[in-house]
Protein backbone atom coordinates (compact mmCIF):
# COMPACT_ATOMS: atom_id res chain seq x y z
CA UNK A 1 0.00 0.00 0.00
CA UNK A 2 1.23 3.51 -0.79
CA UNK A 3 2.19 5.85 2.00
CA UNK A 4 -0.63 7.66 3.74
CA UNK A 5 -1.61 11.01 2.33
CA UNK A 6 -1.89 13.43 5.22
CA UNK A 7 -3.28 16.94 4.94
CA UNK A 8 -2.42 19.40 7.68
CA UNK A 9 -2.16 23.05 8.56
CA UNK A 10 -0.56 24.77 11.51
CA UNK A 11 -2.87 25.05 14.50
CA UNK A 12 -2.98 28.40 16.27
CA UNK A 13 -4.07 27.00 19.63
CA UNK A 14 -1.71 27.14 22.58
CA UNK A 15 -0.21 23.86 23.73
CA UNK A 16 -1.19 23.69 27.36
CA UNK A 17 -2.25 20.73 29.47
CA UNK A 18 -5.86 20.83 30.60
CA UNK A 19 -8.22 18.97 32.85
CA UNK A 20 -5.54 16.55 33.98
CA UNK A 21 -4.52 15.42 30.48
CA UNK A 22 -0.97 14.64 29.52
CA UNK A 23 0.61 17.77 28.03
CA UNK A 24 0.06 16.44 24.51
CA UNK A 25 -1.95 13.68 22.91
CA UNK A 26 -2.79 12.65 19.39
CA UNK A 27 -6.52 11.94 19.12
CA UNK A 28 -8.09 10.36 16.04
CA UNK A 29 -11.72 10.95 15.06
CA UNK A 30 -13.03 8.34 12.61
CA UNK A 31 -16.38 8.75 10.81
CA UNK A 32 -17.86 7.61 7.50
CA UNK A 33 -17.68 11.09 5.88
CA UNK A 34 -15.72 14.30 6.36
CA UNK A 35 -19.07 16.07 6.01
CA UNK A 36 -20.25 14.28 9.14
CA UNK A 37 -17.24 15.40 11.17
CA UNK A 38 -17.57 18.99 10.00
CA UNK A 39 -21.30 19.26 10.61
CA UNK A 40 -21.72 17.22 13.80
CA UNK A 41 -18.38 17.02 15.62
CA UNK A 42 -16.69 20.38 15.14
CA UNK A 43 -17.41 21.58 18.69
CA UNK A 44 -15.63 18.54 20.13
CA UNK A 45 -12.81 18.86 17.62
CA UNK A 46 -12.29 22.52 18.49
CA UNK A 47 -12.35 21.75 22.23
CA UNK A 48 -9.65 19.11 21.80
CA UNK A 49 -7.52 21.52 19.78
CA UNK A 50 -8.02 24.17 22.45
CA UNK A 51 -6.71 21.70 25.04
CA UNK A 52 -3.47 21.58 23.05
CA UNK A 53 -3.88 18.17 21.45
CA UNK A 54 -3.33 17.07 17.89
CA UNK A 55 -6.56 15.95 16.22
CA UNK A 56 -6.40 13.58 13.26
CA UNK A 57 -9.59 13.29 11.20
CA UNK A 58 -9.80 9.92 9.44
CA UNK A 59 -12.59 9.59 6.87
CA UNK A 60 -13.24 9.27 3.15
CA UNK A 61 -12.10 12.39 1.35
CA UNK A 62 -14.90 14.70 0.20
CA UNK A 63 -15.54 18.41 -0.31
CA UNK A 64 -15.44 19.03 3.46
CA UNK A 65 -12.03 17.47 4.09
CA UNK A 66 -10.16 20.71 3.45
CA UNK A 67 -12.39 22.50 5.96
CA UNK A 68 -11.16 20.14 8.66
CA UNK A 69 -7.60 21.04 7.74
CA UNK A 70 -8.46 24.74 7.83
CA UNK A 71 -9.88 24.20 11.34
CA UNK A 72 -6.50 22.89 12.52
CA UNK A 73 -6.71 19.10 12.03
CA UNK A 74 -4.57 16.65 10.21
CA UNK A 75 -6.66 14.79 7.67
CA UNK A 76 -5.96 11.22 6.60
CA UNK A 77 -8.24 9.83 3.86
CA UNK A 78 -9.49 6.27 4.17
CA UNK A 79 -11.89 4.73 1.68
CA UNK A 80 -15.09 3.23 3.12
CA UNK A 81 -17.36 1.52 0.62
CA UNK A 82 -21.09 1.82 1.13
CA UNK A 83 -23.24 -1.26 1.47
CA UNK A 84 -22.45 -4.66 2.93
CA UNK A 85 -19.69 -6.50 1.15
CA UNK A 86 -17.64 -8.96 3.26
CA UNK A 87 -14.53 -8.55 1.09
CA UNK A 88 -14.69 -4.74 1.19
CA UNK A 89 -15.36 -4.76 4.93
CA UNK A 90 -12.38 -7.03 5.57
CA UNK A 91 -10.25 -4.63 3.54
CA UNK A 92 -11.60 -1.71 5.59
CA UNK A 93 -10.47 -3.39 8.81
CA UNK A 94 -7.01 -3.80 7.32
CA UNK A 95 -6.94 -0.21 5.96
CA UNK A 96 -7.89 1.20 9.36
CA UNK A 97 -5.32 -1.02 11.11
CA UNK A 98 -2.64 0.19 8.70
CA UNK A 99 -3.73 3.80 9.23
CA UNK A 100 -3.70 3.49 13.02
CA UNK A 101 -0.24 1.92 12.98
CA UNK A 102 1.04 4.78 10.82
CA UNK A 103 -0.73 7.65 12.63
CA UNK A 104 -0.18 6.15 16.11
CA UNK A 105 -2.94 8.01 17.98
CA UNK A 106 -3.17 7.78 21.77
CA UNK A 107 -6.92 7.15 21.50
CA UNK A 108 -9.43 6.69 18.68
CA UNK A 109 -12.98 8.07 18.72
CA UNK A 110 -15.30 6.06 16.45
CA UNK A 111 -18.67 7.19 15.07
CA UNK A 112 -21.15 5.61 12.63
CA UNK A 113 -21.60 1.91 11.99
CA UNK A 114 -18.54 0.87 9.97
CA UNK A 115 -15.95 2.76 12.04
CA UNK A 116 -17.62 1.47 15.21
CA UNK A 117 -17.36 -2.14 14.06
CA UNK A 118 -14.28 -2.37 11.86
CA UNK A 119 -12.45 0.48 13.57
CA UNK A 120 -12.85 -1.25 16.93
CA UNK A 121 -11.28 -4.41 15.54
CA UNK A 122 -8.47 -2.43 13.92
CA UNK A 123 -7.76 -0.39 17.06
CA UNK A 124 -7.63 -3.57 19.13
CA UNK A 125 -5.16 -5.16 16.73
CA UNK A 126 -3.08 -1.97 16.80
CA UNK A 127 -3.12 -1.84 20.60
CA UNK A 128 -4.86 1.55 20.78
CA UNK A 129 -7.75 2.31 23.18
CA UNK A 130 -10.99 3.35 21.49
CA UNK A 131 -14.22 5.11 22.42
CA UNK A 132 -17.31 4.33 20.33
CA UNK A 133 -20.46 6.38 19.85
CA UNK A 134 -23.65 4.63 18.73
CA UNK A 135 -25.43 7.59 17.20
CA UNK A 136 -28.35 5.60 15.81
CA UNK A 137 -29.03 2.05 14.77
CA UNK A 138 -29.90 2.76 11.16
CA UNK A 139 -31.86 -0.13 9.68
CA UNK A 140 -30.26 -2.81 11.85
CA UNK A 141 -33.18 -3.00 14.28
CA UNK A 142 -35.79 -1.67 11.84
CA UNK A 143 -35.44 -4.04 8.88
CA UNK A 144 -35.16 -7.63 10.06
CA UNK A 145 -33.27 -9.60 7.42
CA UNK A 146 -30.02 -11.49 6.95
CA UNK A 147 -28.04 -8.25 6.77
CA UNK A 148 -29.33 -7.12 10.16
CA UNK A 149 -28.48 -10.56 11.59
CA UNK A 150 -24.94 -10.24 10.28
CA UNK A 151 -24.70 -6.73 11.75
CA UNK A 152 -25.71 -8.01 15.18
CA UNK A 153 -22.99 -10.66 15.06
CA UNK A 154 -20.44 -8.07 13.99
CA UNK A 155 -21.43 -5.70 16.79
CA UNK A 156 -21.12 -8.54 19.30
CA UNK A 157 -17.63 -9.44 18.04
CA UNK A 158 -16.31 -5.87 17.75
CA UNK A 159 -17.80 -4.32 20.89
CA UNK A 160 -15.70 -6.57 23.13
CA UNK A 161 -12.79 -4.22 22.53
CA UNK A 162 -13.68 -0.50 23.05
CA UNK A 163 -12.79 1.04 26.40
CA UNK A 164 -16.04 3.06 26.38
CA UNK A 165 -19.27 2.98 24.36
CA UNK A 166 -21.53 6.03 24.36
CA UNK A 167 -25.19 5.76 23.34
CA UNK A 168 -27.48 8.64 22.48
CA UNK A 169 -30.56 7.31 24.26
CA UNK A 170 -31.42 4.70 26.88
CA UNK A 171 -33.51 2.61 24.47
CA UNK A 172 -30.52 1.89 22.23
CA UNK A 173 -28.30 1.09 25.22
CA UNK A 174 -30.89 -1.31 26.64
CA UNK A 175 -31.31 -2.98 23.26
CA UNK A 176 -27.57 -3.62 22.96
CA UNK A 177 -27.49 -5.03 26.49
CA UNK A 178 -30.55 -7.20 25.84
CA UNK A 179 -28.86 -8.75 22.80
CA UNK A 180 -25.58 -9.18 24.68
CA UNK A 181 -23.68 -6.94 22.28
CA UNK A 182 -21.72 -4.96 24.89
CA UNK A 183 -20.82 -5.06 28.57
CA UNK A 184 -22.90 -2.71 30.70
CA UNK A 185 -19.87 -1.47 32.65
CA UNK A 186 -18.37 0.34 29.66
CA UNK A 187 -21.61 1.98 28.47
CA UNK A 188 -23.01 5.43 29.09
CA UNK A 189 -25.72 7.63 27.62
CA UNK A 190 -24.96 11.09 26.22
CA UNK A 191 -27.49 13.69 25.02
CA UNK A 192 -26.75 13.03 21.37
CA UNK A 193 -23.98 15.08 19.81
CA UNK A 194 -25.33 18.08 21.68
CA UNK A 195 -26.10 21.43 20.12
CA UNK A 196 -24.26 24.74 20.15
CA UNK A 197 -26.89 26.92 21.83
CA UNK A 198 -24.82 30.03 21.04
CA UNK A 199 -24.92 29.30 17.31
CA UNK A 200 -28.51 28.08 17.04
CA UNK A 201 -30.67 30.79 18.59
CA UNK A 202 -34.32 31.87 18.28
CA UNK A 203 -35.48 35.05 16.59
CA UNK A 204 -35.59 38.03 18.93
CA UNK A 205 -39.35 38.30 18.38
CA UNK A 206 -41.99 35.62 17.78
CA UNK A 207 -43.37 35.46 14.25
CA UNK A 208 -46.12 33.25 12.84
CA UNK A 209 -45.54 32.87 9.15
CA UNK A 210 -48.15 33.36 6.47
CA UNK A 211 -48.76 30.80 5.17
CA UNK A 212 -48.04 28.47 8.08
CA UNK A 213 -44.95 26.38 7.23
CA UNK A 214 -44.01 22.84 8.23
CA UNK A 215 -40.44 21.72 7.59
CA UNK A 216 -38.95 18.24 7.59
CA UNK A 217 -35.13 18.02 7.59
CA UNK A 218 -33.75 14.57 6.80
CA UNK A 219 -32.08 12.43 4.19
CA UNK A 220 -34.71 11.27 1.72
CA UNK A 221 -35.15 7.79 3.19
CA UNK A 222 -38.20 5.66 3.94
CA UNK A 223 -36.83 5.05 7.46
CA UNK A 224 -36.93 8.78 8.13
CA UNK A 225 -40.69 8.76 7.52
CA UNK A 226 -40.61 10.75 4.29
CA UNK A 227 -43.44 8.73 2.75
CA UNK A 228 -45.64 9.31 5.82
CA UNK A 229 -44.78 13.01 5.75
CA UNK A 230 -45.87 13.27 2.11
CA UNK A 231 -49.13 11.46 2.82
CA UNK A 232 -49.80 13.55 5.93
CA UNK A 233 -49.07 16.73 4.00
CA UNK A 234 -51.75 15.78 1.48
CA UNK A 235 -54.27 15.31 4.29
CA UNK A 236 -53.36 18.64 5.90
CA UNK A 237 -53.53 20.53 2.62
CA UNK A 238 -56.92 19.02 1.85
CA UNK A 239 -58.30 21.00 4.81
CA UNK A 240 -55.80 23.88 4.85
CA UNK A 241 -54.69 24.32 1.22
CA UNK A 242 -52.60 27.41 1.99
CA UNK A 243 -50.25 25.52 4.34
CA UNK A 244 -46.70 24.88 3.12
CA UNK A 245 -45.04 21.51 3.74
CA UNK A 246 -41.34 21.55 2.95
CA UNK A 247 -38.64 18.86 2.80
CA UNK A 248 -34.94 19.63 3.12
CA UNK A 249 -32.27 16.94 2.71
CA UNK A 250 -30.21 15.02 0.22
CA UNK A 251 -31.39 12.10 -1.86
CA UNK A 252 -29.50 8.90 -1.03
CA UNK A 253 -30.59 6.23 -3.50
CA UNK A 254 -27.72 3.91 -2.51
CA UNK A 255 -29.01 3.51 1.03
CA UNK A 256 -30.99 0.36 1.85
CA UNK A 257 -33.84 2.70 2.77
CA UNK A 258 -33.24 5.23 -0.01
CA UNK A 259 -36.13 6.76 -1.96
CA UNK A 260 -35.58 6.98 -5.69
CA UNK A 261 -35.28 10.40 -7.29
CA UNK A 262 -38.16 9.51 -9.64
CA UNK A 263 -40.44 8.74 -6.70
CA UNK A 264 -39.53 12.03 -5.03
CA UNK A 265 -40.25 13.94 -8.23
CA UNK A 266 -43.67 12.28 -8.50
CA UNK A 267 -44.52 13.38 -4.97
CA UNK A 268 -43.35 16.92 -5.71
CA UNK A 269 -45.48 17.00 -8.86
CA UNK A 270 -48.62 16.32 -6.82
CA UNK A 271 -48.08 19.50 -4.83
CA UNK A 272 -48.02 17.71 -1.48
CA UNK A 273 -44.56 18.97 -0.60
CA UNK A 274 -41.96 21.50 -1.68
CA UNK A 275 -38.50 20.00 -1.99
CA UNK A 276 -35.73 22.40 -0.97
CA UNK A 277 -32.74 20.23 -1.90
CA UNK A 278 -29.83 20.38 0.53
CA UNK A 279 -27.93 23.21 2.18
CA UNK A 280 -25.00 23.89 4.51
CA UNK A 281 -26.87 26.82 6.04
CA UNK A 282 -29.77 25.06 7.72
CA UNK A 283 -30.47 27.94 10.12
CA UNK A 284 -31.74 30.17 7.33
CA UNK A 285 -34.32 27.51 6.45
CA UNK A 286 -35.37 26.68 10.01
CA UNK A 287 -35.94 30.34 10.85
CA UNK A 288 -38.62 30.53 8.14
CA UNK A 289 -40.55 27.52 9.48
CA UNK A 290 -43.29 27.44 12.12
CA UNK A 291 -42.80 23.79 13.05
CA UNK A 292 -40.15 21.15 12.35
CA UNK A 293 -41.38 17.59 11.72
CA UNK A 294 -39.52 14.27 11.92
CA UNK A 295 -41.70 11.12 11.60
CA UNK A 296 -38.65 8.82 11.73
CA UNK A 297 -38.86 5.10 12.52
CA UNK A 298 -35.95 5.27 14.98
CA UNK A 299 -33.16 7.72 15.88
CA UNK A 300 -30.15 8.16 18.11
CA UNK A 301 -30.81 11.74 19.13
CA UNK A 302 -31.78 13.56 15.93
CA UNK A 303 -29.60 16.55 15.23
CA UNK A 304 -32.31 18.27 13.20
CA UNK A 305 -34.69 18.31 16.16
CA UNK A 306 -31.94 19.68 18.41
CA UNK A 307 -31.20 22.47 15.94
CA UNK A 308 -34.88 23.36 15.66
CA UNK A 309 -35.38 23.20 19.43
CA UNK A 310 -32.42 25.50 20.04
CA UNK A 311 -33.96 27.95 17.56
CA UNK A 312 -37.21 27.93 19.52
CA UNK A 313 -39.40 25.94 17.13
CA UNK A 314 -42.31 23.67 18.09
CA UNK A 315 -41.67 20.05 17.07
CA UNK A 316 -43.63 17.03 15.86
CA UNK A 317 -41.92 13.66 15.83
CA UNK A 318 -42.60 9.94 16.04
CA UNK A 319 -42.95 8.43 19.50
CA UNK A 320 -39.78 6.35 19.06
CA UNK A 321 -36.34 6.13 20.69
CA UNK A 322 -34.33 9.27 20.11
CA UNK A 323 -37.24 11.51 19.13
CA UNK A 324 -39.09 11.28 22.42
CA UNK A 325 -35.96 12.44 24.24
CA UNK A 326 -36.32 15.82 22.51
CA UNK A 327 -40.10 16.19 22.16
CA UNK A 328 -42.20 16.39 25.32
CA UNK A 329 -45.84 15.72 24.48
CA UNK A 330 -47.90 18.91 24.74
CA UNK A 331 -44.95 20.89 26.09
CA UNK A 332 -42.77 21.73 23.09
CA UNK A 333 -44.73 19.81 20.49
CA UNK A 334 -46.48 16.52 19.77
CA UNK A 335 -45.48 12.88 19.41
CA UNK A 336 -47.26 10.86 16.73
CA UNK A 337 -47.60 7.15 16.08
CA UNK A 338 -44.76 5.72 14.04
CA UNK A 339 -45.50 4.79 10.39
CA UNK A 340 -48.93 6.39 10.71
CA UNK A 341 -49.57 9.23 8.25
CA UNK A 342 -53.09 9.94 9.52
CA UNK A 343 -51.91 10.45 13.09
CA UNK A 344 -49.06 12.65 11.88
CA UNK A 345 -51.56 14.74 9.89
CA UNK A 346 -53.77 15.03 12.97
CA UNK A 347 -50.86 16.34 15.05
CA UNK A 348 -49.88 18.78 12.32
CA UNK A 349 -53.42 20.16 12.17
CA UNK A 350 -53.61 20.40 15.95
CA UNK A 351 -50.46 22.47 16.02
CA UNK A 352 -51.26 24.82 13.17
CA UNK A 353 -54.60 25.68 14.83
CA UNK A 354 -52.94 26.76 18.08
CA UNK A 355 -53.19 30.42 19.00
CA UNK A 356 -50.06 32.52 18.64
CA UNK A 357 -49.46 32.58 22.38
CA UNK A 358 -49.62 28.78 22.63
CA UNK A 359 -47.31 28.38 19.66
CA UNK A 360 -44.85 30.82 21.20
CA UNK A 361 -44.89 28.95 24.52
CA UNK A 362 -44.06 25.69 22.76
CA UNK A 363 -41.14 27.34 21.02
CA UNK A 364 -39.86 28.74 24.30
CA UNK A 365 -40.14 25.28 25.86
CA UNK A 366 -38.06 23.85 22.99
CA UNK A 367 -35.34 26.40 23.64
CA UNK A 368 -35.36 25.63 27.37
CA UNK A 369 -35.05 21.88 26.71
CA UNK A 370 -32.13 22.49 24.33
CA UNK A 371 -30.32 24.60 26.90
CA UNK A 372 -30.94 22.34 29.89
CA UNK A 373 -30.52 18.89 28.34
CA UNK A 374 -28.60 19.16 25.08
CA UNK A 375 -25.99 21.92 25.35
CA UNK A 376 -22.98 20.47 23.55
CA UNK A 377 -20.71 21.63 26.38
CA UNK A 378 -22.17 18.76 28.43
CA UNK A 379 -21.15 16.28 25.73
CA UNK A 380 -17.69 17.78 25.31
CA UNK A 381 -17.00 17.69 29.06
CA UNK A 382 -17.92 14.00 29.22
CA UNK A 383 -15.71 13.18 26.23
CA UNK A 384 -12.76 15.00 27.79
CA UNK A 385 -13.25 13.00 30.97
CA UNK A 386 -13.61 9.70 29.10
CA UNK A 387 -10.44 10.35 27.09
CA UNK A 388 -8.61 11.07 30.34
CA UNK A 389 -9.89 7.81 31.84
CA UNK A 390 -8.98 5.52 28.93
CA UNK A 391 -5.52 7.07 28.46
CA UNK A 392 -4.59 7.37 32.14
CA UNK A 393 -1.68 4.94 31.74
CA UNK A 394 -0.16 7.27 29.15
CA UNK A 395 0.11 10.20 31.55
Amino acid sequence: MANLRVFTTRSTVSLSPGQGFPAYMRIAIVINTSWNIYNFRMSLLQALLAEGHEVVAIAPEDSYSHKLVEAGCRFVPVRMAKGTNPFEDALLTWRLFYTYRQVRPDVVLHYTIKPNIYGSLAAHLAGIPSINNVSGLGTVFITKDYISNIALKLYRAAFRYPAKVFFQNQDDRKLFLKHGLVKAAITEVLPGSGIDVQKFVPNATFQRHQPFTFLMIARVLYDKGVKEYVEASWMVKARFPEVRCQLLGRVDERSRSGIKQQQLEEWIATGAIEYLGKTDDVTTVIVQADCVVLPSYREGTPRTLLEAAAMGKPLIASNVPGCREVVEQGVNGYLCRVRHAADLADKMMQLLQLEDGQLQQMGQASRRIAEEKFDDRLVIARYLQAIKEVTKDKG
